[in-house]
């Protein structure tokens, strides 16, 4: 049974920084696709950022339009984590981030992900 647990959420100030992680277990981490979405109340979930498993053969890492160059996600397979670095923050980025696991080469909308986490809060204050 596949399981995502996320951490990492909380609350910051507008332009701050926070990181999440999400522990991965009864997957083959090392050939999964992972990605972060993100969701609030009355929308659908929205693509984050994804990182593929031929990331270590120079397949790079994709976001959102609203995220690039403020989110970073990485991934240590040694330790069944796939993390997401956000930086910038605003009030707009305010949602429930969940993890979430694929066995497709590369998973970008939420039907092509398999397993997903329970969520965490992240809070931005202006």
């Amino acid at each position: 049974q596949v399981q995502l647990v996320e951490s990492g959420g909380g609350l910051v100030q507008a332009g701050g920084s926070m990181r999440l992680a999400c522990v991965a277990s009864g997957l083959r981490f090392d050939t999964a696709s992972l990605g972060w979405f993100r969701q609030t109340p009355g929308k659908e979930r929205e693509f984050v950022a994804g990182i593929t498993w031929l990331e270590r053969l120079g397949r790079g890492p994709d976001y959102a339009d609203n995220v690039e160059g403020r989110f970073t996600i990485s991934r240590d397979n040694a330790k069944n984590t796939v993390y997401l670095q956000m930086d910038s923050l605003n009030p707009t980025d305010t949602a429930v981030y969940y993890c979430a696991a694929s066995r497709k080469i590369v998973a970008k909308v939420t039907s092509d992900f398999s397993s997903w986490g329970q969520g965490t809060q992240v809070t931005v204050s202006s």
